[in-house]
């Protein structure tokens, strides 16, 4: 695995600065804090209070530690034109599987919400992941992101805290449902880090990418959350683009470029909450490989080279969004 590499990025000042400016502009974009009991501090951006775009996208760098640039092209899947959303980063690896990536499970009674953001560098509850990415930080106070329509209580703070060996007071828990405007954006934002978070399960080293630049249509909010889940999935399944620039030589990124696309997996082709449906509603059973942008392009520094693989999918995404 290599010794750990703690670098100094220091994602969760970063994110707790951000949060900081969340809690400042509140009026302006429409999001709530509060302090908890034992200290902890719950910014809601969705669940009580509507949020939006201005929401979304500081969400969004809450999530990537501060590591990312989020702004709002249109994109263009077949004829239609969608409002869309724009991530780049010169630290793929730390913004997105570090931070960005849901990989805590927060489960305390009857409470379950998985957990993304910077507090994972600190906490490292998920010990392979970051044994693989060799990276950590030690950080005076922390910033987890939980996508829940139940916000956290003092019982759940109180957890974390101590899976995170920090007080209450230290903590801030930013929370949006899927089925909100910030939620939809956070999601959206996530084109790059399914890429690699897929070459991650493909066993290639993704400290090896350098940079990475995606887009993906931000999708229309949903119903209720289960819906959300389909059409936010669908944005990066079918209508997500990500380019990675990789230090990896020809013969290895040959191989590896025709896995990565969401077409790769044998679950492909339908909306995803038909998917969902078709497996009883059971996460699991999905092929994970599914999980990846629609179309990727990788080019290695070492020789120049560009690999393409995948495509965008106007049909489905017309299907999952526009749905009647």
């Amino acid at each position: 695995m290599g010794e750990v590499v703690t670098s100094g990025l220091g994602l969760n000042e970063r994110a707790w600065l951000l949060a900081d400016a969340m809690v400042a502009r509140a009026a302006e974009l429409r999001v709530n804090a509060r302090t908890l009991a034992g200290g902890a501090r719950v910014i809601d951006a969705g669940i009580d209070v509507t949020g939006g775009y201005g929401a979304g996208r500081a969400l969004a760098e809450i999530c990537m530690g501060g590591l990312a640039d989020v702004a709002y092209p249109p994109v263009s899947i077949g004829s239609e034109s969608l409002p869309g959303i724009r991530v780049w980063t010169d630290h793929p690896a730390v913004s997105c599987m570090a931070s960005q990536y849901a990989g805590w499970a927060i489960h305390v009674g009857k409470y379950f919400a998985m957990g993304s953001g910077p507090l994972r560098a600190h906490a490292r509850v998920e010990q392979e992941l970051f044994g693989k990415l060799r990276y950590a930080e030690t950080a005076g106070r922390g910033v987890l992101v939980l996508e829940t329509r139940a916000a956290p209580t003092d019982e759940v703070a109180a957890w974390v805290a101590e899976k995170a060996r920090l007080a209450q007071r230290q903590l801030t828990f930013v929370v949006a449902p899927t089925a909100s405007l910030a939620g939809g954006v956070q999601i959206a934002a996530r084109i790059l880090e399914t890429g690699l978070h897929k070459m991650d399960t493909l066993g290639f080293d993704v400290t090896k990418i350098v940079s990475g630049v995606g887009t993906a249509p931000v999708a229309p909010v949903a119903k209720n959350d289960l819906r959300a889940i389909g059409r936010t999935n669908d944005c990066i399944l079918y209508g997500g683009q990500a380019r990675y620039t990789v230090d990896a030589d020809d013969a290895e990124l040959t191989e590896l470029t025709p896995k990565i696309p969401a077409s790769a997996s044998r679950d492909y082709g339908t909306p995803f909450y038909d998917i969902f449906r078709r497996y009883n509603n059971d996460f699991y059973k999905i092929d994970p490989l599914l999980f990846s942008p629609a179309e990727v392009w990788l080019t290695s520094v070492r020789s120049g080279k560009t690999y393409h693989a995948g495509r965008l999918n106007p049909e489905v995404l017309r299907a999952s969004l526009f749905e009647s």
